[in-house]
């Protein structure tokens, strides 16, 4: 069992909605979190096919067990909400009318979203569930979370590539097979193929279109389904004004490097190969994004590149702080050349290179040159940006 960093605490005061990814966890939290409190699990045929006969059956079941606010210990649980809607009106009568508190778990909230499923009205918070981090782990592996991905069975696993398989599988055929997500699922399998391959790239709608053999806007359709369904996130480009020409379009980055290992057949990854080194960035860019959430800071991330050719892999808070990420053991000048002139034409509190040095140690114009291991202890102490008090 891992000691996720995820704060659950607001759930005695209030309800919330709990997505994540399948497998990351979501069902084995707060089962271990509340082991005492009322779980409705909707992949369980028993559950789903009498709620959804009739929903009014949880609602009744809720109110014989005598439950109120001032009386509610845990909260009520519902696992895959997303998979009857409809009990939504029955959630939100019990919290306005019983002071009810709910955690409405869910793997994608976009089917709630685009059958115009209620969301409560803003009567329950959003909180996300991500893979593992380095610091859930007490004996982490780099080259292993690397090569496994950061999913708990997939991490674990002696060999993960049957897992992976199936996963990926699983998902084409429940999220978006069953849910009716697309039409054309070859096609949307061929877009999967390219994503993984240019993942923590610049998104080009045209170029993936011609290599997918769709349109430019079914390729933004399938980005938004990734999107919605958390199974990635776009990277925005930071635009601040200044001197230089920017680019402005997005990257995107699929949500575990072990996932993208899965589609693009990389096997083990090796230290010192090129998969080695987006595996390394992407790593990064998911601590950042858990760290984000976890926090509450939920600062954005950004990159930012120049039309020369300069650029910095990750900007956050607006530019506060200017992270390029390289898996040298020996990061030289050369690497150094976007996060100085990011440097040349805005001013952060700090510009660190993560990497694979042994020690840390800082340039005379101020750049950080950090080990990964001390820069994921930095900011999850706060060192790097600081939390919320």
């Amino acid at each position: 069992m891992y000691k996720r960093n995820i704060d659950l605490s607001l759930t005695t005061s209030q309800s919330c909605f709990l997505w994540g990814p399948r497998q990351t966890g979501k069902s084995t939290l707060l089962k271990n979190t509340f082991p005492d409190a009322l779980y409705y699990d909707l992949l369980l045929a028993s559950d789903f096919r009498r709620l959804l006969q009739n929903p009014s059956i949880l609602r009744e079941e809720i109110e014989a067990q005598g439950f109120t606010g001032a009386t509610q210990t845990t909260p009520l649980i519902i696992d895959e909400v997303q998979k009857l809607p409809e009990l939504l009106d029955e959630v939100q009568w019990l919290i306005v009318n019983r002071g009810l508190r709910f955690i409405l778990c869910g793997s994608s909230a976009r089917k709630l979203k685009r059958g115009g499923g209620n969301l409560l009205g803003g009567r329950a918070v959003r909180l996300e569930l991500h893979p593992l981090t380095w610091r859930e782990i007490s004996r982490f592996s780099l080259a292993r979370a690397l090569t496994h991905g950061l999913l708990p069975r997939h991490y674990e696993a002696d060999d993960p590539r049957p897992l992976l398989h199936a996963y990926v599988g699983d998902y084409l055929r429940e999220e978006i097979y069953a849910e009716a997500l697309v039409r054309n699922l070859p096609g949307f399998q061929r877009f999967l193929d390219v994503v993984a391959l240019s993942n923590g790239e610049i998104v080009n709608y045209a170029t993936i279109a011609r290599e997918v053999g769709a349109s430019a806007p079914t390729v933004k359709g399938y980005f938004e389904i990734l999107s919605d369904t958390l199974l990635g996130a776009f990277v925005p480009a930071f635009q601040m004004r200044a001197k230089r020409r920017v680019v402005h379009a997005p990257k995107f980055y699929l949500f575990d490097v072990g996932v993208v290992n899965e589609l693009t057949h990389q096997g083990q990854i090796v230290s010192g190969s090129s998969a080695f080194g987006k595996a390394f960035e992407q790593f990064i860019w998911q601590e950042l994004r858990a760290h984000a959430s976890y926090t509450g800071l939920h600062y954005p991330i950004a990159y930012w590149r120049t039309s020369s050719g300069f650029e910095v892999d990750f900007i956050l808070a607006e530019g506060q702080v200017a992270i390029e990420v390289k898996s040298s053991t020996n990061p030289t000048a050369d690497h150094l050349k976007g996060l100085r002139a990011f440097k040349e034409e805005f001013r952060a509190r700090r510009y660190i290179v993560v990497s694979q040095v042994d020690r840390a140690r800082r340039t005379e114009d101020g750049i950080d040159m950090l080990p990964w291991q001390e820069f994921l202890i930095q900011l999850w102490d706060g060192a790097v940006l600081p939390r919320v008090s």
